[in-house]
């Protein structure tokens, strides 16, 4: 009895790992997912920085190929300063793990 017992709860654990493992896939998903959000809204909010700096210091004529180059030149800036930060939080857990 006591050995059906222990199986019980052994199968009773397995399930809650299985389980939490589940959603741990599920978290890690789901923060790829705000991830890339955040991406394609920070990559919006350039395009109408760039935008609206044009708009309001230019003529009325503004040529497209410069508001496009200035639009991609912004978003790898800020590219380049999100993987800055993204290395600096990655230090900072090496340094607090060791």
């Amino acid at each position: 009895q006591n050995e059906k017992e222990l199986q019980d709860v052994v199968k009773q654990q397995e399930k809650k790992m299985l389980q939490l493992i589940d959603k741990s896939g599920e978290v890690t998903r789901l923060k790829g997912e705000v991830s890339q959000l955040k991406r394609s809204l920070q990559r919006a909010e350039t395009e109408a920085k760039v935008l609206w700096e044009e708009m309001r210091g230019q003529e009325p004529k503004v040529d497209a190929a410069y508001v496009q180059e200035r639009v991609l030149l912004r978003q790898e800036v800020d590219k380049l300063r999100l993987l800055l930060l993204e290395k600096e939080d990655e230090n900072l857990l090496l340094s607090d793990k060791y």
